[in-house]
């Protein structure tokens, strides 16, 4: 009777543990899913905003060519489901925004333009959506690291090779100090 009791125990925590792990696992998922949501309807959103500018910023071409690159390389990233990948493209890209929006301020026209102003406004909400999605994401990931590493969980895990995922890290340029100064002077 005793050795049925611990049996039953056994299959029921190997049950539970599995089940929890499963639902970290889709969490993960689920977080990255909502990331990539946010980055397509950025990446869509995009385009106007460099057509809009084109038309205003003649002589910023090199500016301008330097957001369409860093959209693209998001865009790889996104769709390979690059982790590691991601991370750069979007340093990329902020930098290339952060200097778009600040050479727009020499064009009077272009900041009065109400596209320009809607688009400025769109892409900056959606890029605080996307700084609260990564940390979700990795607050999820780190979750899911955690409890694959932890004993006795670590056995369902290997088991059923449960992986480590990879969080969303910020590239060595995204963690300095911005002078914007020096970037209304460019």
């Amino acid at each position: 009777m005793v050795f049925w009791v611990i049996l039953i125990a056994i299959a029921l925590y190997f049950i539970v543990t599995y089940n929890s792990l499963v639902s970290i696992k889709n969490n993960v998922e689920k977080a990255w899913a909502n990331i990539d949501v946010l980055l397509k309807q950025r990446n869509d959103e995009l385009p106007k905003l460099i057509d809009t500018c084109k038309a205003y910023m003649t002589h910023e071409a090199q500016t301008l060519e330097k957001v369409i690159q860093a959209r693209m390389g998001v865009d790889a990233a996104r769709q390979m489901h690059d982790v590691a990948g991601l991370g750069k493209a979007e340093s990329a890209l902020t930098g290339g925004l952060v200097n778009l929006f600040a050479v727009a301020e020499n064009y009077p026209d272009l900041k009065a333009d109400q596209t320009f102003i809607n688009l400025q406004q769109r892409i900056t909400g959606l890029e605080n959506q996307i700084a609260d999605r990564r940390e979700f994401y990795n607050d999820s990931v780190n979750n899911n690291n955690v409890r694959i590493k932890q004993f006795p969980d670590v056995i369902v895990a290997s088991l059923f090779n449960f992986e480590r995922a990879e969080m969303l890290k910020f590239s060595p340029e995204e963690l300095q100090d911005i002078d914007v100064n020096a970037r209304f002077k460019a």
